[in-house]
Order: structure tokens, then C-alpha cells, then sequence
């Protein structure tokens, strides 16, 4: 969602939401960190590696990593960046795709998707060659968007019309849709386990609907307690667990299998993006107040903040290469907070991507 300034593969559970988008416009933006902040980091195995200059205009919602291409796909409010990982540098930009929120990747289809926002419509593209195929139309103002390999549907969960659009993601541009959920709240990020459920977090509602994806249609709602506002969401499919990043700075566990909240966890300000690595069993809360939470399970049932890593002030999003362990995370250089501003704006084309990755040592 755009909380500005803000920045999901959605090949399987081990990408954390970040084939998925969500973003609000600037009216329901959480306030951001002052320029000036330096938030508190504690010693432990991922560091800050670099810090990759992107430049170019715009506001940014949620990156997807690719794994296996070594590409980041960042929306950027009008048009959307394709980035090589390992430099930063633009290897393409998909051109109108206004309001785009998220991005999802079909390789065996070799189409991606983007949710744009402002166009009620997601953008079909070639993941060859960066060819856009054309659009098809969705719910009012889509945001996360999923694709679901276990009924082969693409999903946007459309925040103004509170529902979720399902496509079928080797249709013609132009197809109508498949189907139409109601979710009776604005709907933020999602996740699915692959084997049949898809997971959204409500923001209005603090709650998690289970959607059937054989049905199409939702089958549990389950509210998170002692966390309010939920908007990042990663899945621990091995472990039927999610992890929700919340408006009240904690982190919260949910049992897909009970719907139970079985933890809290503190993390930072202004989370808007979780991941979960299977190879580490860690999961993250990247926050805009430019910390990175990292929690794991230190023994059955307890689930602890690890370490807490400093990023950059407005680092809010996060994507994860889960054969590298690494973190992408957008931000930029922030002006200094003006008197009356809520939030500090961004330096003009000072837009970068900040690299955490597994200290050497940690990482032998």
C-alpha cells in the first residue's frame, strides 16, 4: 500500500509477499521517520552490505526479487522498474501503469502482472522480453496481487471495492474475470500456501480471511489479537504460520490451521512488509522507521526478536532472495521534516535500493 514514501515473487511461499503490493494513497500514509532518525541496531548476523543508487521519479510501493533471474520488479506510482540485483541497474521501466501497487511473476507462463491502482486494471507483460501484452480490469484501486499455483488464478485485492478480482493469468488481455470475493474490509497484503488457501490481512478489521481457492470463496476470518492494523504478511507454509506486520509495532503469529494468534513480537515504526526465509526459519518486519526486524522461534512456541538491523530511514518494503538469504529493500534520502509536514519528503531522484545480506562469517 502507498504510504509514502513506500516501495512483492510470488513463486512460492519461500517469497514473502513480494508478488504482492498493497499500498494507500498519501491521505492514509503512516507519518515517516524524520530524516535525522537513527534507530537503535543491535550486533548479530545480517549486515547492512550496500546501498545501490536507482534515481528516477516517482513514489514506490512493494518489490518483488526474482530468484532465479537475480531481477527486482519495484513499482513506482506511474510506471514500474525492472532492476538487475546484483547492481541495481534499470534493465527495463513498463510505462503507464498508474498507481501500481504490487507486481506477480508466472514464469511457466512467462507473463507478470502489475496492479495498478489509479487504472482499476493490472498490466499483462512478457517476462522475456518486457513486452506489455495489454490490460485487463479488476475491482476499484487493486493492490496486493497474487498468483495462486495451487488453482492457477491470479488475485488482486482491490482496496476501494473491498474484494478480491480473480483472473485467469493465461487469458487474453481483456478477459473478464473469473470471479468476484467480497472481504467486507480494505484488504492489504496476502499470501497463499499453495495447496488450496489464500491469506489476506484486513486492515480495518485487524483480521485474516482465509480464502478456498477451489470455492472461491472465504472460508475463515480470524482476528489477530494484540495487533492492530495489519499490513505486511509473510507465510510459513511448513509450519501452517503467519506473520503479520501491525500498525501497533508488533509482529503477529498466526496458526493457519487454528487461526489462533499464537505470538506478538516488537518491531518497529511504520512496518509495511514481512518476509520469512524457510532455509533460516527467520522471519523480518521492515519498518519506514529504517530498522529491520529479525524474529525466529528460539524454542517451541517462543518467538523472539533476534536482531534488529538498520537500514534507512523510509526502507519500509522489503523482497527476499531465498537462495542468497539477501534483502532488497527500497528507500531514498529524505529531506529534512518541514514545519507542519507529518512526514519528511524524498530528495529528487535519490530513490536507492539498501542490500542486507548474512555477515560473512554468519554466512560460512
Amino acid at each position: 500500500m502507498f504510504k509514502f514514501p513506500k516501495s512483492a515473487l510470488v513463486l512460492a511461499a519461500a517469497v514473502t509477499a513480494f508478488g504482492v503490493g498493497g499500498c494507500t494513497e498519501s491521505s492514509g500514509a503512516r507519518p515517516e521517520a524524520a530524516a535525522t532518525a537513527t534507530p537503535k541496531a543491535q550486533h548479530g548476523p545480517y549486515v547492512l552490505a550496500k546501498k545501490m543508487h536507482v534515481g528516477g521519479e516517482g513514489r514506490w510501493d512493494y518489490i518483488v526479487a526474482d530468484p532465479d533471474t537475480k531481477l527486482l520488479y519495484v513499482s513506482r506510482q506511474t510506471h514500474t522498474q525492472i532492476l538487475r540485483a546484483g547492481s541495481g541497474e534499470v534493465v527495463a521501466d513498463l510505462k503507464d501503469t498508474p498507481g501500481v501497487h504490487g507486481v506477480a511473476l508466472v514464469p511457466e507462463l512467462n507473463r507478470g502482472f502489475t496492479s495498478n491502482g489509479k487504472g482499476n486494471s493490472v498490466t499483462i507483460f512478457n517476462l522475456k522480453t518486457n513486452a506489455v501484452l495489454g490490460t485487463s480490469k479488476t475491482g476499484e484501486n487493486p493492490d496486493a496481487i497474487l498468483y495462486d499455483p495451487a488453482s492457477k488464478k491470479l488475485f488482486t485485492f482491490n482496496g476501494k471495492s473491498q474484494d478480491a478480482t480473480v483472473l485467469d493469468p493465461a487469458a487474453e488481455p481483456g478477459a473478464a474475470a473469473v470471479a468476484t470475493i467480497p472481504l467486507g474490509d480494505k484488504p492489504e497484503f496476502a499470501q497463499s500456501d499453495g495447496k488450496g488457501h489464500v491469506y489476506v490481512n484486513l486492515e480495518g478489521k485487524s483480521s485474516v480471511v482465509e480464502i478456498d481457492t477451489n470455492a472461491m470463496k472465504v472460508a475463515n476470518t480470524w482476528k489477530i489479537e494484540g495487533g492492530d492494523g495489519p499490513s505486511g504478511m509473510a507465510i510459513d507454509v511448513a509450519h501452517h504460520r503467519l506473520f503479520c506486520g501491525c500498525d501497533n509495532e508488533v509482529m503477529a503469529v498466526v496458526d493457519t490451521q487454528t487461526g489462533k494468534t499464537l505470538a506478538t513480537v516488537p518491531i518497529g515504526k511504520g512496518v509495511d512488509a514481512c518476509g520469512f526465509d524457510p532455509g533460516t526459519g527467520e522471519a523480518f518486519a521492515s519498518c519506514g522507521d529504517g530498522t529491520l526486524t529479525v524474529i525466529r522461534e528460539t524454542a517451541p512456541g517462543k518467538f523472539e526478536a533476534v536482531q534488529t538491523v538498520r537500514t534507512r530511514p523510509s526502507a519500509r518494503t522489503m523482497a527476499l532472495d531465498p537462495t542468497t538469504h539477501t534483502i532488497y529493500l527500497p528507500a531514498s534520502e529524505l529531506e529534512e521534516l518541514k514545519p507542519g509536514e507529518k512526514r519528511a519528503q524524498s530528495k529528487p531522484g535519490s530513490f536507492m535500493i539498501v542490500v542486507v545480506a548474512p555477515a560473512p562469517t554468519a554466512a560460512k
